[in-house]
């Protein structure tokens, strides 16, 4: 049997295959609540061997984009259980991804009294979709003090906490792609002179605190974070000791026990190609799952997973476009394409109506 669809564990999870579903917004979440057509599409994507959803807010605060869900009310919590539900009720597994947008966010997109904040005063550059005044700047966040910064962290484990109970097995920490937690990490949006700022060890602490909050709610197998070395999206440009400083974080995350690390490499949209050095940085000093995404097919998948390059590969259009990608894959079927001017659209169309092999 080919190794991509052959069952296998991340941690005490058993898992039917090595494929996983990357997180995607899609911004359904109308009024931040998860919903039935949500149910509906994590469903129809079951067959993956894990599920990591679309980045969730743990807080007001931590909402950017129009319509993306939270997990910080009981109208969201009841909206995710109907979702943990569905993709059980199919044999799937699912985690939640926890994204805080920090500076990336717009006051339009976000209730009456939460706040634009991020480690420094710093904005990030470009615009911001809102529905109500289309395309706007981004404006110029509030720093955090450290009493944001405790607060902030216990959100995160409070969130962690809520989705656990409502039938998650497992939390993605978003620390990639220019949100809050790599908004601590780079140079360029951490200007703090404080414990939280200066060299990597202080940029880093902010995420290995969040680590320890939410392995320390629902505990540390059940905990994987996303990280973007090399990145740029969201106004995160390269800097000289990146390829240094994320082997730190390497390192570190290993200390924590955390499940799983889950490297980000969007070179197939454009975006700088990360380094294979880095990629066997994380493989030789994170002792657990390595979950690799960005632009796999089914043959590259699986010679980098015979190649014991990582343990899990991560998929994002492919699956937006096909349901039964697992199937398609495995049997060399073709693919439908991805429509791209639905991906964030309100409804059904370019959601839920993907065909099936099977009709």
């Amino acid at each position: 049997m080919s190794l991509l669809f052959a069952p296998t564990n991340l941690g005490p999870l058993p898992l039917r295959n090595h494929m996983v579903m990357a997180p995607m917004t899609r911004s359904r979440a109308t009024g931040n609540v998860p919903n039935e057509l949500m149910a509906e599409y994590y469903e129809q994507r079951s067959s993956a061997g894990l599920i990591i959803t679309e980045g969730t807010a743990p807080s007001p605060n931590g909402l950017g984009y129009p319509r993306i869900p939270g997990v910080f009310s009981c109208a969201q919590t009841e909206g995710w259980k109907t979702v943990t539900i569905a993709v059980h009720r199919n044999g799937g597994k699912i985690f939640l991804q926890l994204m805080h947008c920090g500076r990336i966010a717009h006051p339009l997109n976000m209730p009456a009294g939460a706040r634009v904040i991020a480690p420094s005063a710093v904005a990030a550059s470009g615009k911001m979709y809102t529905d109500n005044d289309g395309m706007q700047p981004y404006p110029v966040p509030e720093e955090m003090s450290e009493e944001d910064i405790r607060a902030t962290i216990e959100e995160y484990a409070q969130a962690s906490r809520s989705a656990f109970i409502v039938g998650f097995d497992g939390i993605e920490l978003h620390g990639a792609n220019g949100y809050l937690i790599e908004q601590f990490i780079r140079p360029n949006t951490n200007l703090r002179t404080d414990g939280y700022g200066g060299p990597i060890e202080n940029r880093a602490r902010f995420m290995l605190e969040v680590v320890e909050a939410v392995t320390g709610a629902i505990g540390k197998e059940r905990v994987g974070i996303r990280l973007s070395p090399f990145g740029v999206f969201n106004d995160m440009p390269l800097y000289d000791a990146m390829e240094e400083e994320y082997g730190y974080l390497a390192r570190e995350l290993d200390k924590t026990g955390l499940a799983y690390i889950h490297l980000v490499d969007h070179f197939s949209m454009g975006t700088p190609v990360v380094p294979d050095s880095i990629k066997e940085t994380f493989r030789r000093e994170f002792k657990r799952t390595l979950i690799l995404s960005g632009g796999y097919d089914a043959e590259r998948a699986e010679s980098d997973l015979e190649a014991g390059k990582c343990d899990l590969i991560a998929v994002g259009r492919p699956f937006l476009a096909n349901p039964d990608l697992v199937e398609r894959w495995k049997t060399g079927a073709p693919l439908n394409e991805p429509d791209m001017s639905t991906a964030y659209s309100h409804g059904p169309k370019g959601y839920i109506d993907y065909p099936t092999l099977e009709g």
